[in-house]
């Protein structure tokens, strides 16, 4: 942990070295959850023994994550940790004391690595890095019942490369130093641990050997004849192999569970051995085997975790495709949780005191049951989905499509007409989990989407209709490249060209396109991949230095251009990087040097201002080289330079991209962060602000936007990247800046009319509602003012740092958790964001009301608001401490409006007379009822009962209409006329008319 500091001070320094814009230029940037709240895959989970609401879970790539309710509400308490994790135990002795291992242990090909071992002695508030880091994937945790500073890590090591970094690994002071106690070999580690209850010295370690490879190597068997089982009865100091009626010869991964009740010193395992696989149980601790159960699906790769229940030693559970329950010792099993499709259960812990009390962790999150599994809480309240691939649609506002994990496909705005993104924001498209969903650049009710092994959807949203489009109707997702003949990636690559006609192109080892939306397919390119050799040429288990020759790589990314429908760009997991620029009727190979064989060319992108100049985001990982990799040409191809220098070491790289506007504006991303630089890469900033680590996988510039798909942490947006689109030309920060805004969509900040929704409901969050106006003041000013100017130079508001909160009679009925009163305009140092929301000054009312347009955590607006500006020309000036900086800003309207500038005016109009009415209106009404107050005070015999009489009757009055009555019905014609966006209705224009002729005679003086 100290090293990756300073390697985080050194980058720093090397930054700042380059760079004239101060770290402060970068305040009030941040990134918002857009959500779904869909859960993502969970690996492991615990219960605080001695608290029966908390629970933890750990995430294949979102952290750690607690609840103090019983699964009601989670949160995150591992942001700035490594997100995948493998192994988490709750001390039993301390709950306070909590331990996590980093790198799932599931070897799928999308399996993210870890950076060791963490520990919190406060609940999950603090964490300290307590080394293995080298294990990479760590696949238990066990605990000493009686002491938290002595554990056991069983260390699956790493999946790309031999290590010594596996094994069982002990420490018995908190983790501060450890003593590697199994050693198998350097390619053999331990995926899961277990004690026996009764005598926890008594412990079990399932060893197995885990090898992934640069290609997708499904077909490729994860065993060896040094996995089994391996006990140790001295709390893991020494260990000896298990045979007696365990399977021979070729074991792949193991699940072990213990329990002693009723005096029995039982355990079981699920083995997986191509003929003798299936649950093993022991009744004498491990002495002899017994095959109780033989299915070969019960362990794989993927699975193989299996829970004893501690008071019940005949009754055991069984993770797979669906949660199995055997009472009989193992005899006879039975499906107790489960849904079609498969949920896909890692891993149940079943509280040793109370077992009704459970928590299990699936493909679709974590869950809790207090009542033995009749019933558990929801997933659909956990930010932890993965995605790989990301799109968005030419609306306003956009949306974005992806294909989560395990989970299916989604389209989700990227902003809500109610105040936030709930789950009434975002519906699946119809294709197959994890992959690319591509909405059609004219019709976003098309969408096509990518599945496993080359399948193809096309669904429309207004029927909902799918259909299967593919090209190759026969599967062979994850078969053996050498007996098929098309080979797919995990993620098959899917887009559509952005110029017309908008081809669809499609990867496997030849790259498809259609240009009739998907009825009809024609391959436009030889193998890309660098396959050389015919498959009798590659028999037997091939080595890595030729399996690319075998013909073992994929397409992994296509990149359509920007500027010519002919020309299109591949990228390779192979490490090659191919062009054609006659729509495919003939290939460039342009592979950068720099690019070793096997490094997956994760990203391609062609920048939007010059069409000569290409990105590549180069990931090296699955060749066991954590490093970041980026490269760039200015000459379309014809060389390359590396632009990765500076970005951190030990994080890979998987996606980069161009701005569309500013030309050297890059945006890059790891398997940790986001960063950026603002010439052409020469140099890096980071880019996280308040972004959990995360790994991202894709990444969109959309406007002035940025958008992120993460593995692990759901879908992200950077709102407002204008300011950095400026940084490149800014050679001092030494003066106060207004940076440009970007133009404003004539937004509502919340159309909701219906209860809001509870607090509890997890939602996604909004872009902030008004106009951006950021600026920067290299120190703190004295008085600082905003002034927004019509094209007329009508001044429409003003701000200033020293305004004071409005003081509006309103009745707050409602708890604090809606309420965040916005702060006056910032006079201190540091970059600023400030919202003008869009509207003219309030009108004045005798009372306010909270709007039902609510949102936890974000202010209510009290109504009337003021009436909201028209579409057009507008001028932003800040005064600071006397200088003066303007810069222009456009208003747009809402592109879902048929409305003209003519019929803007006339709202604008009739909400202006509404407010010029109502001024002096209440102005009348305060003056007199403060002189009828001031009248009715006085001792009875001074009273002058007349004027009071007179006053009530003005103020009250029915027959003429009274003040009161009138301020009261303006004030809810103006609630009414500035919250829709149509013109005045005719009934309303009639009121104002009746009020004008009332008042007009009213008013005329403020007393008779």
């Amino acid at each position: 942990m100290r090293a990756s500091w300073l390697v985080g001070c050194f980058l720093f320094s090397s930054w700042a070295a380059a760079s004239t814009v101060p770290e402060s230029a970068f305040d009030d940037l941040r990134w918002r959850l857009v959500g779904p709240f869909r859960a993502g895959w969970s690996t492991v989970a615990a219960g605080d023994p001695r608290a029966a609401s908390v629970y933890y879970f750990g995430a294949a790539g979102g952290g750690v994550w607690k609840t103090t309710d019983g699964g009601h509400n989670w949160f995150s308490v591992f942001d700035q940790q490594a997100p995948s994790i493998g192994a988490l135990a709750v001390a039993p002795s301390d709950s306070n004391v909590i331990y996590v291992g980093s790198g799932q242990p599931q070897a799928r090909y999308d399996t993210a690595a870890g950076d060791g071992v963490y520990g919190s002695r406060d609940g999950g508030k603090t964490w300290q890095h307590l080394g293995l880091g080298k294990t990479r994937h760590i696949g238990a945790i066990l605990v000493d019942p009686k002491d938290a500073n002595t554990l056991l890590v069983g260390a699956l090591g790493p999946y790309y490369a031999e290590s010594a970094d596996r094994g069982v690994f002990r420490s018995t002071d908190g983790g501060k130093t450890w003593t590697r106690t199994l050693a198998i070999d350097d390619a053999t580690g331990v995926v899961d641990l277990a004690a026996d209850p009764a005598n926890p010295q008594l412990v079990y370690a399932a060893a197995w050997t885990a090898r992934n490879y640069p290609w997708m190597s499904y077909f490729t068997p994860m065993s060896s004849e040094t996995g089994g089982i391996y006990r140790s009865t001295d709390g893991g100091q020494h260990w000896q192999r298990l045979q007696n009626g365990l399977p021979g010869g070729v074991v792949g991964r193991i699940g072990i569970a213990a329990t002693s009740a009723r005096g029995k010193d039982r355990v079981y395992a699920v083995i997986d051995h191509a003929k003798e696989g299936g649950l093993y149980r022991s009744d004498d601790a491990g002495e002899h085997w017994q095959l109780v159960h033989k299915d070969g699906s019960l362990a794989s790769r993927y699975f193989s975790r299996i829970t004893a229940h501690p008071k019940d030693p005949d009754t055991v559970f069984i993770m797979g495709r669906s949660m199995k329950r055997s009472t009989d010792a193992g005899r006879t099993l039975e499906i107790v949780r489960g849904s079609p499709g498969g949920d896909d259960y890692h891993f149940l812990w079943i509280d040793p005191a109370n077992p009704d009390r459970r928590i299990t962790g699936s493909d679709q999150g974590a869950v809790v049951t207090t009542n033995g599994g009749a019933s558990w809480s929801d997933w659909y309240n956990q930010p932890t989905g993965q995605f790989y691939c990301l799109h968005a649609d030419k609306r306003v506002p956009y949306w974005l499509y992806a294909g989560q994990q395990d989970n299916g496909t989604i389209a989700i705005t990227s902003r809500s007409d109610y105040g936030a993104i709930s789950f009434r924001d975002w519906h699946p498209v119809g294709a197959d989990e994890r992959d690319c969903d591509v909405p059609d650049p004219t019709d976003p009710n098309i969408v096509y989407g990518s599945g496993l092994g080359g399948r193809i959807s096309r669904f429309d949203r207004r029927t909902g209709d799918v259909q299967n489009i593919t090209p190759v109707l026969i599967n062979t997702y994850g078969k053996d490249p050498r007996t098929i003949e098309h080979r797919w990636s995990w993620i098959t690559p899917l887009t559509i060209s952005p110029v017309a006609p908008h081809a669809l192109y499609l990867g496997s080892q030849v790259l498809f396109r259609s240009d009739d939306r998907g009825d009809h397919w024609v391959p436009i390119s030889p193998d890309l991949t660098g396959r050389t050799a015919s498959a009798a040429e590659c028999p037997g288990t091939i080595p890595q230095e030729r399996a690319k020759a075998c013909g073992f790589g994929v397409i992994f990314h296509i990149a359509p251009s920007p500027h010519d429908a002919d020309e299109i760009w591949v990228g390779t997991d192979s490490g090659l990087v191919q062009r054609t620029r006659d729509g495919g009727k003939s290939w460039q190979d342009v592979t950068p040097r720099q690019i070793p064989e096997w490094a997956t060319v994760a990203r391609i992108d062609i920048s939007r201002v010059d069409r000569n100049r290409i990105y590549l985001a180069v990931d090296q990982h699955r060749a066991n080289v954590f490093e970041p990799l980026l490269l760039r040409s200015t000459d379309g191809g014809a060389t390359w330079s590396v632009i990765s220098n500076g970005l951190p070491a030990g994080e890979f790289t998987s996606v980069i991209r161009s701005d569309s506007v500013k030309a050297g504006l890059l945006f890059a991303a790891t398997d940790r962060s986001v960063y950026t630089s603002w010439d052409d890469g020469e140099n890096w900033h980071p880019l996280k602000r308040n972004l959990p680590n995360a790994w991202v996988r894709d990444m969109l510039v959309i406007g002035d936007d940025v958008a992120i798909a993460t593995q692990g942490r759901a879908l992200w947006i950077l709102d407002n990247i204008s300011r950095l689109r400026e940084f490149a030309q800014a050679s001092t920060f030494t003066q106060p800046t207004l940076f440009a805004p970007p133009a404003t969509y004539r937004y509502r900040k919340n159309q909701n009319k219906d209860t809001p929704l509870a607090s509890e409901v997890p939602l996604g969050e909004n872009p902030p509602a008004g106009a951006m106006i950021e600026y920067f003041l290299p120190r703190a000013a004295r008085h600082v003012v905003l002034t927004v100017t019509d094209a007329s130079g009508r001044v429409i508001r003003r701000y200033a740092s020293d305004d004071k909160p409005e003081a509006l009679v309103v009745d707050q009925y409602f708890n604090d958790q809606y309420r965040k009163p916005a702060m006056p305009l910032p006079a201190s140092a540091g970059a600023h964001r400030f919202l003008w929301d869009l509207r003219h000054p309030r009108p004045a009312a005798m009372a306010y009301e909270f709007s039902i347009a609510a949102v936890s955590g974000v202010e209510t607006s009290a109504l009337p608001e003021g009436p909201l500006a028209i579409p057009g020309d507008y001028t932003l000036t800040l005064d600071v401490d006397g200088r003066k900086l303007t810069r222009p800003l456009t208003l747009k309207p809402d592109p879902r409006l048929a409305l003209t500038q003519d019929d803007y005016q006339q709202i604008l109009a009739f909400n202006l007379d509404l407010a010029r009415v109502l001024k002096p209106l209440v102005a009348a009404v305060k003056q007199l009822s403060e002189e009828r107050t001031a009248l009715q005070k006085l001792p009875p015999a001074e009273q002058d009962k007349p004027r009071i009489e007179a006053l009530t009757a003005r103020l009250e009055g029915i027959e003429p209409r009274g003040l009161q009555a009138w301020a009261d019905i303006l004030a809810a014609i103006a609630v009414d006329a500035e919250s829709a966006e149509r013109l005045p209705t005719a009934a309303q224009r009639l009121m104002l008319d009746d009020a004008r002729r009332a008042l007009g005679d009213i008013l005329r003086s403020p007393k008779e």
